[in-house]
């Protein structure tokens, strides 16, 4: 069914519908750009999100060591992968519907003007046509009525007895005159009547018709136009959903990757001290005058002198970390390993590098000098060896850690205070770890209360008694010592596990 058949007198129901079609592809074009607002917003919000939430640096990079702190890194970085896809969403439906439709739009809109415009055109045609018709008819009418008056006249005078010759004949010329005009107006009527109705023909059945038709065909393809953008609002979406799934999926797996064995193993190895626990307090029997055990005397008594202010200038610390806790050491000496490691990799690198390029000086001698590249070449090799040689005595020292550490692991637990001193001074002196130093009595970081008493004979250590109410002014490192103070003013570092931190 066409539009310029059943519809060739409905030219204001086709301006209306056209129109209405033009207006509803406008609303859907502005439908789609408020969802892509609303997409772009959602990204945003994903993505500044994810990065309020998500670790960089320092003490985070060493958290996320842990499967459960990974985890969540994980979820984040696959929220931002998330968040990409819903900014392809808002891209594509801009590019593929958006801009696409409303390019078309402006198409249709001239268009459509274009088409009534020739609607009117040719309906001024017509009308024009018409009153052309008309004025002629009229003057047809004019002419005869003149003609048949003329006609009237003659026979009136011919038949008037007073009447001359003369006059007769003139009234018969004047009839005759008149009714020759009045044919010829009749004959240039009907010519024009002719005309008119195969213009009127032309325009109802030919000229109206196409264009009607023509509009009939833009709004069919407008509506192809517009059903295509309803499927592209839905196919786009359906597009992302493969990786939106991943990104899903990898959330759900990175909740089941968490290891919360690992992780409790992991804590332990990171800080773990390697020092056995305190011993059981011997019983000393003062009333039969036995003399306290002198066995913290390898541990550098202070010689009478009570130091409330520690020495400003410290021991350097060893190469080989011997001054560490057992454990801490060997963490330091692995790291220190790993780095050597890199860079002796790098030095290698860079050697291969530089023997190619000589190489390819001796095929190619206009490329350039090889024995320019000899400095650099012997330099390399330098690095390299020195390299080696510290990589081999890092590795000795490690082995010996590792060996020593094992050790230390068979041996029985001395009974007394001074055997947990001891063994934290196997290597060598422990107080040349304690690397914070002070002269003035700083602000306490919290308090604690003695569990039991501990005699403080060695250089940097003070005595506690059981109970006792002490300000900590440094908390344990890791290496099983916390600074304390006095309240007599003593201050000095004390066994962690002696005490216990006051809420």
């Amino acid at each position: 069914m066409d539009w310029g058949t059943d519809l060739w007198d409905q030219n204001d129901v086709i301006d209306k519908h056209t129109q209405s079609g033009l207006d509803l592809l406008e609303r859907y074009i502005k439908f789609v750009k408020e969802r892509t607002e609303i997409e772009q917003n959602y990204a945003k919000q994903l993505r500044n999100l994810t990065k309020k939430y998500s670790k960089r640096g320092g003490k985070d990079e060493q958290e996320c060591k842990f499967s459960n702190h990974a985890s969540f890194q994980e979820i984040l970085n696959e929220l931002g992968d998330y968040a990409g896809q819903r900014e392809v969403v808002a891209e594509n439906m801009t590019a593929n519907i958006c801009d696409k439709l409303t390019k078309y739009l402006q198409d249709l809109k001239q268009e459509r003007k274009t088409y009534l415009s020739d609607v009117k055109k040719a309906q001024q045609n017509l009308e024009s046509s018409f009153k052309h018709l008309e004025s002629i008819k009229k003057r047809f009418a004019k002419e005869w009525a003149e003609a048949d008056k003329a006609t009237q006249q003659a026979e009136k005078t011919e038949h008037d007895s007073n009447a001359t010759k003369v006059e007769v004949d003139k009234a018969k010329a004047h009839a005759l005159a008149r009714t020759r005009v009045a044919e010829e107006c009749r004959n240039n009527y009907a010519a024009e009547l002719q005309k008119y109705n195969k213009e009127q023909n032309y325009f109802y059945y030919t000229e109206i018709p196409q264009i009607y038709n023509k509009l009939q065909v833009m709004d069919e393809r407008r509506i192809q136009q517009l059903a295509e953008g309803y499927c592209l609002f839905s196919h786009i979406e359906k597009d992302v959903l493969p990786i939106i799934s991943k990104c899903l999926e990898g959330i759900a797996a990175a909740g089941t990757k968490i290891d919360h064995k690992k992780d409790s193993k992991l804590l332990i190895e990171q800080h773990k001290s390697g020092f056995d626990r305190p011993t059981d307090v011997e019983f000393e029997d003062y009333s039969q005058g036995i003399k306290p055990s002198n066995s913290e005397s390898t541990l550098h008594p202070l010689k009478g002198r009570k130091h409330k202010i520690f020495k400003k200038h410290k021991s350097p610390p060893a190469e080989d970390f011997s001054h560490l806790p057992p454990e801490q050491r060997k963490k330091k000496l692995q790291a220190k390993i790993d780095d050597i490691t890199k860079e002796l990799t790098k030095e290698q690198d860079s050697g291969e590098a530089l023997e190619k390029m000589r190489g390819v000086y001796e095929q190619n001698p206009q490329m350039g000098d090889p024995s320019s590249l000899e400095p650099q070449i012997t330099q390399t090799s330098q690095n390299i060896g020195r390299l080696r040689g510290e990589l081999a005595k890092y590795e000795t020292w490690l082995s010996e850690a590792v060996g020593g550490e094992d050790a230390s692991h068979n041996t029985t637990n001395n009974n007394s205070q001074s055997g947990i001193i001891a063994t934290r001074n196997s290597s060598s002196n422990v107080y040349a770890e304690f690397d914070d130093e002070f002269d003035d009595i700083e602000s306490p970081v919290g308090q604690c209360t003695a569990l039991y008493t501990f005699a403080g004979n060695s250089e940097g250590t003070i005595s506690i008694t059981e109970g006792e109410l002490l300000s900590v002014m440094e908390e344990d490192k890791g290496d099983g010592w916390m600074r304390v103070l006095r309240a007599s003013g003593q201050e000095g570092y004390i066994p962690t596990s002696y005490v216990k931190l006051t809420p």
